[in-house]
């Protein structure tokens, strides 16, 4: 199974992207996380944007905050799927960092998840390796299967309590 990279523009970006880790782990999907930032490392930024593919992987979920250019100068580096989290900050309220992450210009695509949405680019970097791993097809669909099951648990208990 290929690797997916987790990249953080700051350290101050882990308990963002410590969700979307574990939700890694929990599918026994191979990482590596790193940081970079796309300003203050831009060098070191590109060179693994360039050599991902070649080192196993197959997707990258690049975390920012602020001005939030880190999936678009990795996105830039490789032809990989690159997946944005803009990351809340106190400006802006991660406003800033979504419209940086979305605002792509053509030729050089980033896929976006909600403001501080670590859990979503996992899955959604699980959904893309599954399109070749038919096992981890089978664990995604079992875990919508018991998050169907959850809500419709969560249905009868309210239904019973407050239908009269």
């Amino acid at each position: 199974m290929k690797k997916v990279a987790v990249i953080m523009g700051s350290a101050s970006d882990l308990p963002v992207v410590e969700k979307g880790i574990k939700i890694l782990e929990e599918f026994g999907v191979p990482h590596e996380v790193h940081v970079y930032s796309a300003h203050r490392t831009p060098a070191e930024a590109r060179q693994f944007a360039e050599n991902a593919r070649s080192a196993g992987f197959g997707v990258i979920i690049a975390a920012a905050g602020m001005a939030a250019h880190l999936a678009g100068a990795l996105a830039a580096g490789t032809t990989l799927p690159v997946i944005g989290i803009p990351v809340k900050s106190n400006n802006f309220d991660g406003l800033d960092a979504l419209l940086s992450t979305v605002q792509m210009p053509s030729g050089i695509p980033v896929a976006a998840v909600t403001i501080d949405g670590a859990a979503n680019a996992a899955l959604l970097a699980c959904q893309i390796l599954s399109l070749e791993d038919s096992e981890l097809a089978d664990k995604l669909a079992q875990k919508r299967a018991a998050d169907a099951a959850k809500v419709l648990a969560k249905d009868q208990e309210i239904g019973e309590k407050f239908s009269k």
